[in-house]
């Protein structure tokens, strides 16, 4: 038997056992209990990789944090009502889904553990983090984190400040209040020290972004007002800009990495 054959043979036993698994005897609500113990990465991103069934089970929406208005929701396991509660139960790799509608008011949230912070909207517009005047930022990253499908803005200071790690931004729209003092506004602002030293290729990602380091990629992102859209401090610089013109506003794609 070729080796080829002996890993088709090996995965399909693989899969039988868990199907025929006495874990399997177990009803749903019982898996997905167990399920929930496990930490989101890696065991319960290895758990979905088992079965469909499982697969199921360990990416339900159950097993998310989210960030509800109602009350009544607010008695159920997972549900908070503050994104700052959500992020400090949060554990590593845990996904954070905001409810759509109302304001969400985000101001000096530090997020120090990978997340993943998704608008529970169809659009961004319909999920709103609000940033009052005064605070230095919405949300301040230390930690390799995405954020998706989200609305943030400042009345002063920036909508994302970039500590460390790496920062994900698709499909939101970040706005700054225009004002007179404008020119203290950024949509992002990075402030990531500074590498020194060259850049092997083969050390570099997608994008040009050096596997490990701190960066920002932002995509299909729509930005509104600021002195401008980034500003870095250090070695790291804005590059790989795109943008496309829509009628009424322009959508972005870009990073922020080393020189």
């Amino acid at each position: 038997m070729g080796k080829r054959q002996r890993t088709i043979a090996a995965t399909a036993v693989a899969g039988s056992a868990a199907v025929t698994s006495p874990i399997n005897s177990l009803d749903d609500g019982c898996l997905m209990h167990i399920f929930s113990f496990l930490s989101p990465i890696p065991d319960r991103h290895n758990t979905a990789l088992v079965c469909h069934k499982w697969r199921y089970l360990a990416c339900h929406p159950r097993h998310w944090l989210r960030i509800e208005s109602s009350i009544k929701r607010l008695a159920e396991p997972g549900v908070y009502s503050t994104l700052e509660a959500a992020v400090a139960a949060a554990r590593p790799g845990d996904t954070i889904l905001i409810s759509a509608g109302g304001n969400h008011i985000a101001h000096n949230i530090q997020i120090k553990k990978p997340l993943c912070l998704i608008g529970g909207g169809e659009l961004p517009d319909d999920t709103v983090l609000t940033c009052l005047r005064g605070s230095e930022s919405a949300l301040e990253f230390f930690s390799t984190c995405k954020v998706a499908n989200l609305t943030v803005r400042a009345e002063l200071g920036c909508c994302l400040l970039h500590r460390s790690g790496r920062l994900m931004v698709e499909g939101c729209i970040l706005q700054c209040e225009e004002n007179p003092l404008d020119y203290l506004s950024f949509p992002i602002v990075s402030t990531a020290p500074e590498c020194n030293g060259f850049t092997p290729l083969a050390l570099k990602g997608k994008g040009g972004c050096r596997v490990g380091t701190d960066c920002v990629t932002v995509s299909n992102t729509r930005i509104e007002g600021g002195a401008k859209a980034v500003s870095t401090n250090g070695n790291l610089v804005l590059q790989h800009v795109r943008a496309i013109y829509a009628r009424t506003s322009i959508f972005f794609w870009f990073e922020v990495g080393e020189r």
